[in-house]
Order: C-alpha cells, then structure tokens, then sequence
C-alpha cells in the first residue's frame, strides 16, 4: 500500500538523524551517492515531491517540471549554481539556501590551504618521507604583515577574515551584494585588490557574472608570487591560465578545493603540478556542518511550506 504522505527529495543516500527528526510527516526518499541529473528527473517523476533537499547533482528545469506539487528547493549549503532558479521562478518553486550553516568549516579549509601553500607543507612533508632535510635551502612565507584579498564577503568570507586578521594580515576584500561589512575588512574594488593582494581567496557564489574571474588578464594585474585559494566553486577559475600562471611562476602556489568538473578527470594536468595543492571539495564536510546543513536545509523547506499553508488557508 502506497503512502499517502507528501514526499521529500534528497540528492544523497542519507540526511542527518537531527533533520530527519525534523520531517517525520514526510516521506523521505533518497537519489543516491551520485544522482545524476536524470536519475533526480525520473525520482520526481515518480513521487512527486513538494521539496528537494540538494546535496549532489542538478536539479534542472526537466526535474522542476516533473513535480507538480513541488513548492521549495532547499540546498544543503550555500551555493545554489546547481540549480535552474529561473525555472523554479517559472513554477513559482521557492530556492533556499543553508546560508551560514558550512561557514566555519569552509573557512577552515580555506586557511589550511593557505598556510599549506605559505608554509610548502605538502612538498616539504613529501621530502622529509624521502629521506631529505631542506632546512638550509627552503624559506617559506611569512603571513604577517602580507595583504590577503578576499572576493566574497558573506558568512564564510568574513570568518575567514577573522582568521586572516588574527594572523596580522590586512585584509581588504569585495563584494557588490554585501550590506554588512565589519570595520576591519577594507572594501576595495577589484582592479585594487588583484594589485595590492599578496593572497587572493574566493568566496562568492558561480553566477553567469563572474564565470572566469581568475583568468589570464586578472591573475597577470596580480603580484608576481601570489597565493590562490579557491574553496567557492571551479567555474570561478580558468584553469588553464591558472595552471600557466604557477608554471610561469606568476603564481606561487595556489590551493584549490573545488574544480570545473568534479570528480576531477584522471588525467587533470594540477595532478602533476606539486605547487598546486588539492582536496575533493570537501571544505565543507565536516561531522559538524552535516549536521548544521541538515538541520538548516530541513528547516528552509519546512518554513516555506507551512508559509504556503497559510496562504491557502487564507
């Protein structure tokens, strides 16, 4: 016998025990460790949910229009690239974001890559495991007193811009959607921090804008020797200038945390550059945040939909 209880999708074989004690009115249905964009087409086909709760794959205009009773997609996190708003406006479908929820744990990420690049972490701990002993021939970078620049300046932008600042850097940053900025982060416009940045750090979300920000033009306006960290999204970064910029040696080192196409192909020309520092894009995945996504992911979707409740019942 079929349940007639409203359904949930997840793109993603599991959710949080806590938000699951959050949706016990629903029918929770999973798409799997790696839904592609038709597997979740046909899931909506066959359930019908009235909310998504993206972790994995996209949710396109196809997979909107397979729900009719669909009323929210709540991503669990805060970037929404992987999802067609237009096509969810279309359908009046509200977009949620888990903003905030994955800050600490994406910040932290960020300086790890920054100090491993700074510091030649990966290389020197390579060396010291082939039996080598660089100390009278390796400097590595001192942060303190450098300019680090951020492009971003939300929840994980200005975490990170406590980091940076308890480590006396200056930090300056951008950020044309930002309303709050605290005092010590100085807002500049872009042609100012691509010139005075000593380490450059992305934390805005992909949009169509900003597709190929880190490109041939913007990293040769940069300081010779300067430090990249991307944990926002890969499409932000033309990977081909970057990875010439870091032969050339224009770049130093760059740490890198997400990619134009993930999982990264196997034969990715940054596998066989030691100056680029690489993790699977899981800045935010920490025991935590999982939690903490979950948790705001299942909240979002239930806020919107008792909203709907009370427009109907008006």
């Amino acid at each position: 016998m079929s349940s007639t209880r409203p359904a949930i999708l997840v793109t993603a074989a599991d959710l949080a025990p806590q938000a699951l004690a959050l949706l016990t009115d629903f029918d929770i249905v999973y798409a799997g460790k790696t839904p592609s964009e038709q597997d979740i087409v046909s899931l909506c086909q066959q359930h019908d949910p009235v909310a998504i709760i993206v972790r994995y794959g996209k949710v396109g205009a196809e997979a909107i229009h397979a729900a009719p009773s669909l009323r929210v997609i709540s991503k669990h996190g805060s970037g929404t690239d992987t999802i067609d708003k237009v096509a969810a406006t279309a359908r009046h479908v509200e977009v949620r974001a888990a903003v905030g929820a994955n800050a600490a744990a994406v910040a932290e990420q960020a300086m790890a890559l920054l100090l491993a690049c700074a510091k030649s972490v990966p290389a020197l701990n390579a060396r010291m495991h082939s039996g080598h002993w660089d100390k009278a021939t390796h400097k590595s970078v001192e942060l303190a007193g450098r300019t680090i620049g951020l492009i971003g300046l939300g929840a994980i932008g200005q975490r990170f811009a406590r980091m940076a600042k308890a480590l006396d850097m200056r930090v300056i940053g951008f950020d044309p959607y930002a309303s709050k900025v605290p005092a010590d982060i100085e807002v500049v416009d872009l042609d100012t921090l691509w010139r005075e940045s000593d380490a450059i750090s992305l934390h805005c979300p992909l949009t169509d804008d900003n597709r190929g920000l880190l490109n041939r033009d913007t990293l040769a306006r940069c300081k010779p020797g300067v430090l990249i960290v991307n944990t926002a999204r890969g499409g932000l970064v033309d990977e081909a200038a970057l990875l010439d910029a870091v032969r050339s040696g224009h770049v130093a080192s760059a740490g890198l945390d997400s990619f134009a196409m993930e999982p990264m192909v196997a034969d990715h020309p940054f596998r066989d550059e030691d100056r680029i520092i690489l993790s699977p894009h899981i800045g935010g995945v920490t025991a935590d945040a999982y939690v903490k996504m979950g948790l705001a992911a299942s909240e979002n979707l239930l806020a919107v939909l008792r909203e709907a409740e009370v427009s109907a019942d008006r």
